[in-house]
């Protein structure tokens, strides 16, 4: 809910965008009249993959977002779950996702490559580092446009993508923000609000959009977390 709440802070100064942070814990009863209602949906929840499945007026709700021409954005754990049985419900409304046995993850630091460094997200952001939890060995829609690559196991790996749906919607992923404190890094911030601004169809400055923000809008149970970095976050030791 913390991150949820920074991009909304972040989204306000974007224009006339009306911003509804819910908090979608089961049941979430209202939520299907809520996604019926919007233009798009970014999520930041626990095993999105199955979130959006485990319910069929939800997950009929999303394909009727997505018919229409709505955008779909995934966060993090929003990609994939921990059974596959969810993998093709996904892909189908954001274009890549990870589930079953085959799914991958590691904590590391790494430089974070711009792949189409002209594309709209990209917008005034130059190649970056950052320590993260990065998903990879991403079961991936064949059309989606890569955004940002880092190099896993001596591969370069798709960590955020944008897909021109064939309903003429459009989605974003971005696996990394495992830690609140990445929120700090301009990088981040930009290129997660570039990419939802994106999804709408709305546009985004040549230059990049302005992410400056308030650090007390930053803060975790009151307190500014230190930056990610090896040696302050501990590596995960459950596979998510």
């Amino acid at each position: 809910m913390a991150g949820a709440n920074v991009l909304a802070e972040l989204l306000k100064s974007c224009g006339e965008i009306q911003i509804k942070v819910a908090k979608v814990d089961e049941p979430w009863g209202d939520g299907p009249a809520l996604i019926d209602h919007a233009d798009g949906i970014a999520m930041f929840v626990t095993q999105g993959a199955r979130w959006m499945q485990i319910d069929p007026t939800r997950h009929a709700a999303l394909k009727r977002l997505a018919a229409r021409g709505g955008a779909i954005v995934a966060l993090h754990w929003s990609v994939g779950a921990t059974n596959a049985q969810y993998i093709q419900g996904q892909l189908e409304l954001l274009g890549a996702t990870r589930g079953g046995p085959q799914r991958k993850y590691k904590v590391l630091g790494v430089q974070l490559k711009r792949a189409e460094p002209q594309h709209p997200i990209l917008s005034g952001l130059p190649d970056f580092k950052a320590y993260d939890e990065f998903y990879y060995a991403l079961d991936k829609a064949p059309n989606i446009q890569p955004l940002l690559k880092a190099r896993i196991d001596g591969q370069d790996e798709t960590v955020a993508w944008c897909w021109d749906r064939a309903d003429g919607g459009r989605a974003f992923g971005f696996v990394a923000l495992h830690f609140h404190s990445n929120w700090q890094l301009p990088e981040y911030r930009r290129f997660v609000v570039q990419g939802v601004l994106w999804s709408l169809k709305l546009p985004v400055p040549a230059n990049g959009v302005n992410v400056d923000i308030d650090s007390k809008k930053l803060e975790l149970d009151g307190v500014l977390p230190p930056i990610a970095a090896p040696g302050v976050e501990k590596k995960s030791t459950t596979k998510p």
